[in-house]
Formats: structure tokens, sequence, C-alpha cells
């Protein structure tokens, strides 16, 4: 193929974009549709609160029977699914603080008191303890449960997994919690 056939075939492709271009441009004056000045009808949009709308433990724990999420709770399985918490948390006794604070005697404990860790300001602010119920929503997902804290976990989604997870945390302690 010689270079005067490449040209034809490269004007006929410029030739049918401007023709399409040109075909939109001259419909929209031919058939030019003056837009109305007032609507048809409005649309009502009814105005929520901000506050019934975020997801709190108050609401959480009327809708989750915690009791019932324990029992299908396994230490074996909450060992392993620990491991995904172990990159960032230590869970021995006297271990010292990774990313995230040492979780050893967590359940039970005030939100954000390990004093040789700098929590966020969410975090430090919440003025919680770490009961078995706000550790089942925080695991859900901490950024919705916490807003603004900065633990970047995706959360545990299985409620197994989750109920297990906690009976670990709670098994590694001085005094573990009785179960609810």
């Amino acid at each position: 193929m010689d270079s005067f056939e490449l040209n034809k075939i490269i004007a006929a492709i410029l030739m049918v974009a401007l023709l399409i271009i040109g075909i939109g441009k001259l419909s929209d004056v031919i058939f030019y549709v003056e837009k109305p000045k007032k609507p048809g009808y409005v649309v009502k949009v009814e105005q929520t609160n901000v506050e019934a709308k975020e997801l709190t433990s108050a609401t959480m724990e009327e809708k989750i029977n915690i009791a019932a999420l324990m029992a299908l709770g396994d230490l074996a399985v909450g060992e392993k699914v620990f491991k995904k918490c172990a990159a960032c948390h230590s869970i021995v006794k006297g271990g010292k603080n990774n990313i995230g604070p040492a979780l050893y005697n967590v359940v039970g404990r005030k939100i954000g008191s390990v004093t040789d860790y700098k929590y966020s300001k969410a975090l430090a602010a919440y003025g919680k303890e770490w009961t078995f119920e706000e550790l089942n929503g925080y695991l859900i997902k901490p950024a919705k449960w916490i807003k603004g804290t900065k633990m970047a976990f995706a959360g545990l989604r299985k409620e197994k997994d989750r109920a297990s997870v906690i009976l670990y945390l709670n098994q590694n302690s001085d005094n573990p919690l009785p179960l609810p």
C-alpha cells in the first residue's frame, strides 16, 4: 500500500467524524428546544435528622442479641482469625504496642486507655468501655463505628468470625468477663 492510499483512508475517517459532528450541530440549530423557566412539577425532599441516620452503639445494641452472637464463637477459630489483627496488635501479656495498641486485657477496658499509645482524637474522646457489644460493632467496620479512628481495617463481616475473635480477646485477659 503506498502513501496515497493511506492518505485517502485517513481522509475518509476524518470526513466521517466531521460529518457526524456537523450533523449534531446542525440538528441542534434546526430543532432548538427552549427550556421552561418554571419546572413542570416540584420534587419535595424530606429533611432527615443526621443523628438518626448515623449508626450508634445504642441502636446497634437493640438490634443484635449479643448472647446469641457469642454462642456462635469458637476459640480456635478466633485464634486463627486474630492472625489478621496480629499484623498490627499484640495479644500477649505485657506485649508492646505495634502499629495498634496491645490488646491483652482489652475486653472491659476503657476505650483509648493504653497510656503509652497515641490514639486518634475520636477514639481517645469516645469515653466508653470495650464491651462485647462495642467490640462487635467496631469489628464490623471500625471507621464506620467510630468516625475519625485511624484504624484502617476493612472489618469482619461474618458473625462467627467476630464472635470468635471477641471470645479470643476475652480469653486473653487476667480476668475474663463472663459471657452474656
